[in-house]
């Protein structure tokens, strides 16, 4: 979001993602399905499935591809899928978190070791670079909704940890467990958010020259392409420069 400051890791990459839309509507729909499964089929009373519609559609997913994902887990149709998450080293040590959701657990886990591989990484054991991470939930709004004092006081009422706020929006940090109370305060507060989602927030991040962003960018973008692989987080930091030369 904000700049490439500290937090500034793959998943808001929105130029990319545009390019991949059709690519990322079928992993928001597996998201939709899953969750719908998983509980009620009503977003207004399942909380992963009411983030995961509204992440698809801050992503602009069509209505009509949300309702199909959802009919298609009340109609028990769809594999089954489990969710498991991948850890490795990327560059320069850098760590870099895959969460997948597959129907064939060796698939993906040959397919993800591959790419690591073939791209200079190195897969580690669950829980090698986890530890670096700390699971929040993070909710993003655009500048123009206030400022910074404006949109602190909202998230304090709302039970946030932590605020960001920069010229290009505001970027709001709340434990995993409450996104859904804290997201549902913030809209009563401040209108619909731009993005509400879990993530991998890093502790620490590692600096990248423009050779070692090359190649973690390479890597990263093998890894989305992979139809299981749901989220890649990486733990990078660079500067402006770095960033406008890629």
């Amino acid at each position: 979001m904000a700049g490439h400051s500290k937090w500034a890791n793959i998943q808001h990459r929105k130029g990319r993602q545009d390019a991949a839309r059709s690519k990322l509507f079928s992993k928001f729909s597996k998201e939709i399905t899953v969750a719908a499964k998983m509980g009620d089929p009503d977003p207004d009373k399942n909380p992963r499935l009411r983030l995961a519609v509204k992440e698809a559609k801050s992503n602009s997913m069509p209505k009509d591809n949300i309702e199909r994902a959802i009919k298609k887990a009340i109609g028990g149709d769809g594999d089954a899928y489990e969710e498991i998450r991948y850890e490795g080293y990327g560059p320069n040590g850098v760590a870099v978190i895959v969460e997948t959701m597959t129907d064939n657990r060796n698939r993906t886990a040959s397919n993800v070791r591959s790419t690591f591989t073939k791209n200079g990484g190195n897969l580690g054991e669950t829980g090698s670079v986890a530890f670096m991470f700390d699971r929040k939930g993070e909710i993003t709004y655009p500048a123009t909704v206030g400022d910074a004092d404006t949109v602190m006081m909202a998230a304090i009422e709302a039970g946030a940890e932590d605020v960001e706020s920069s010229e290009d929006g505001h970027l709001i940090w709340c434990a995993d467990s409450d996104l859904n109370e804290v997201s549902n305060a913030l809209e009563a507060e401040l209108g619909e958010s731009d993005s509400t989602k879990l993530v991998w927030k890093p502790q620490t991040s590692t600096e990248l020259g423009l050779d070692d962003m090359r190649k973690l960018m390479k890597l990263i973008d093998a890894l989305e392409d992979d139809d299981d692989v749901q989220r890649v987080t990486s733990n990078f930091e660079a500067s402006d420069e770095v960033m406008d030369q890629l």
